[in-house]
């Protein structure tokens, strides 16, 4: 277990039950956990990030029509222990995991006007075979840095398919026996699902960007070789021997300044 950051929002009861809801859902909603202003300057930040890097070659990878994600620099404020560290989500990690748990992506999903629905989809393959129900090795924790309403892109997945066969939940959700839920949050909600179960991006009909942000977490032993944490030396070192075994990452002297996108395939 990482020693978390703050102190708990939530009870150990409350706990329990998001795990349970993950474990049996493949998604639970934390609402309000993290502080609004805390939020908008993420977003303040990323505004400004972002039009950086849409000047850069590479500095944006595409995911469809008017869709792009972006691998945030590990600085203030993304570089933030209460936040990828925070008590309420490592202790529900530390429900469903059970074994040491790695993070290894801090990015964001940025739907604009014009963006299409995605193909439903997973973000990993199984372990082994489709057809052996495993727990949950992988999960992604996102938060919006703006509200997210039915025009500007909602998240949409179907409860429960991680832990069926692919073809038997697209099956199922074609016959309407699962629903394709489309889930809506404001700033501070926290949103923590399995990447195995089907889900997809919808289409942003305003005029301004709709921010996701992504922290992915893993098993100690799953190789990510698609994303990756690049931390500058100083950061590493000023944190805890326990936060540092939980960050899977490159140390670097130095950051650079025009970073580039290589996660492109993500669709299973």
């Amino acid at each position: 277990m990482v020693q978390s950051i703050n102190p708990t929002k939530f009870s150990a009861t409350d706990l329990d039950r998001f795990a349970e809801d993950l474990n049996r859902d493949g998604i639970c909603i934390i609402r309000g956990l993290f502080d609004r202003s805390l939020v908008e300057e993420w977003a303040d930040a990323f505004n400004k990030l972002f039009e950086q890097r849409k000047q850069q070659p590479g500095g944006l990878a595409p995911r469809g029509p008017a869709r792009w994600y972006l691998t945030f620099p590990w600085v203030k404020p993304f570089a933030n222990p209460e936040v990828f560290a925070n008590s309420t989500i490592l202790g529900i990690l530390d429900r469903v995991f059970y074994q040491e748990y790695r993070l290894v992506q801090l990015a964001t999903d940025i739907p604009f006007q014009g963006s299409e629905y995605q193909e439903i989809h997973r973000d990993f393959r199984p372990l082994f075979s489709d057809h052996i129900n495993t727990p949950l090795y992988a999960v992604a924790v996102n938060f919006p840095l703006v509200e997210v309403t039915p025009e500007n892109g909602p998240f949409e997945m179907a409860r429960g398919t991680h832990r069926m066969p692919r073809e038997e939940g697209l099956v199922k959700i074609r016959a309407g026996e699962i629903a394709m839920e489309q889930f809506y949050m404001q700033p501070g909600d926290v949103m923590i699902r399995s990447p195995l179960a089907l889900h997809r991006g919808t289409p942003n009909t305003t005029p301004q960007p709709r921010p996701m942000v992504v922290m992915g977490y893993v098993m100690h032993w799953l190789h990510t070789h698609k994303v990756d944490l690049t931390l500058p030396a100083d950061y590493y070192n000023s944190l805890s021997p326990e936060l540092q075994e939980m960050l899977r990452c490159n140390v670097v002297d130095q950051l650079s300044d025009r970073g580039t996108e290589t996660y492109i395939n993500f669709e299973y």
